[in-house]
């Protein structure tokens, strides 16, 4: 079964946040702005076209422990990953 990233996330403390719709040059700080706004126990549901290991990098190295990163989907053309903020 397909995920499909324009579904709204209806649980509640779960964000959906599309980066194919993002310009490119602009991705990674409006990620980070995002992830910044999370309160402890929400969840940012990342979608994107791409594996973004870099990004992934960089998350960690930020956020260490506080962030958890769970892959919901890595389907070629549809990436959808789960990024809990810690408590």
């Amino acid at each position: 079964m397909s995920h499909n990233c324009s579904t709204p996330v209806v649980a509640y403390g779960c964000y959906s946040f599309d980066a194919r719709g993002v310009a490119k040059r602009f991705r990674h700080a409006a990620i980070f702005g995002a992830l910044d706004a999370l309160q402890a126990g929400e969840t940012m549901r990342f979608c994107n076209d791409h594996d973004p290991l870099p990004l992934l990098a960089q998350l960690e190295q930020r956020f260490g422990k506080g962030i958890k990163m769970t892959y919901v989907s890595r389907a070629p053309g549809e990436i959808v990953i789960d990024f809990l903020m810690a408590g």
